[in-house]
C-alpha cells in the first residue's frame, strides 16, 4: 500500500483526477472502475472540467461500476445509474454501450449477478476507484462478506443505511438491499485507488492499513493487493500516525 496524506479534500480530488486523466489519454481503450457516493464527486467534477477544456477523449473508454441498489428505479435520483449520469456520463463523450452498472431491478437477481460477473470477466478494471464505509465496507461488501465473493446481493447493514439516509427523504426510503461486485472482483483490478475523507472514516482507515486482514473489515483485504494507493485528507489519516 502506498499512503498519501494531503492537507485538503480538494488536493486529493485534484491529484486523483490527474492520475485518471493521464490514464485516459495514454490508454484509449482502458477500463475505469468507478464508485458512487459523496467521496468521488469532486473527482468527477474535475474530469468533466478537463473534458470541456481539453477534449480528453472517452469514446473508447469502458466503465464499470461497483454496485447498485436493489428495487430502486434506475431513474430515481438516488439510483447509482442516475448518480453516474448526472455527475459524469452526461458530460463526457463516453458511449452508452461502454457503460456498465449492475442491474438491481432484474426480476431474477441471481441472473443479474451472473450477468454482471460475465461483464467483469471481459472488462477487468485497469484502475478501480474505491471509497470506504465507516464499518470498513468496500463496494457494498459489508463486514462478514467472504473474500472469495463475486457479484452478489447483500443486505445492507443499519450503519450503511444510516450513512446513506442523508440522500433520501427518510430512513424508510433507503433501500435495504444492493447488488455489488464481490471482494474477489474488486481484487481483480490491476490498480486500486482508495479515497477517504473525514474523521468518521479514520478508524476504518486505521484498521484497513494497520489491522489484521479479516472479513470483519472487508477493506483490510487490500493489504494483499500489489498495487494499491490510498489518498486521505488529514482527518481520515488522523489515527495512522
Amino acid at each position: 500500500m502506498k499512503i498519501h496524506v494531503l492537507n485538503s479534500k480538494e488536493l486529493v480530488n485534484k491529484t486523483v483526477s490527474e492520475h485518471l486523466i493521464k490514464f485516459v489519454r495514454e490508454h484509449k481503450t482502458g477500463v475505469l472502475g468507478l464508485a458512487t457516493g459523496s467521496t468521488p464527486i469532486g473527482i468527477y467534477e474535475a474530469l468533466v472540467k478537463d473534458h470541456k477544456e481539453n477534449n480528453t477523449d472517452y469514446s473508447q473508454i469502458r466503465t464499470i461500476n461497483l454496485d447498485e441498489y436493489v428495487n430502486l428505479d434506475q431513474n430515481h435520483p438516488e439510483s447509482y445509474y442516475s448518480f453516474m449520469h448526472r455527475n459524469l456520463f452526461n458530460h463526457i463523450n463516453v458511449k452508452p454501450q461502454n457503460i456498465h452498472l449492475p442491474n438491481g431491478n432484474e426480476k431474477d437477481l441471481e441472473m443479474a449477478c451472473q450477468s454482471y460477473n460475465d461483464v467483469l470477466k471481459n472488462n477487468q478494471p485497469d484502475i478501480q476507484i474505491l471509497g470506504i464505509g465507516a464499518n470498513g465496507h468496500i463496494g457494498f461488501n459489508e463486514p462478514g462478506t467472504s473474500f472469495d465473493s463475486s457479484v452478489h446481493i447483500i443486505e445492507l447493514q443499519e450503519q450503511t443505511r444510516l450513512d446513506n439516509a442523508r440522500f433520501f427523504d427518510s430512513m424508510d426510503d433507503v433501500p435495504k438491499k444492493a447488488i455489488t461486485m464481490g471482494i474477489k472482483n474488486i481484487m481483480d483490478a490491476k490498480r486500486i485507488i482508495l479515497i477517504a475523507f473525514g474523521e468518521n472514516k479514520s478508524e476504518a482507515v486505521y484498521q484497513m492499513v494497520k489491522g489484521k486482514v479479516t472479513e470483519n473489515l472487508p477493506a483490510s483485504i487490500l493489504q494483499k493487493h500489489n498495487n494499491v494507493e490510498i489518498y486521505l485528507d488529514e482527518s481520515a489519516a488522523s489515527k495512522l500516525f
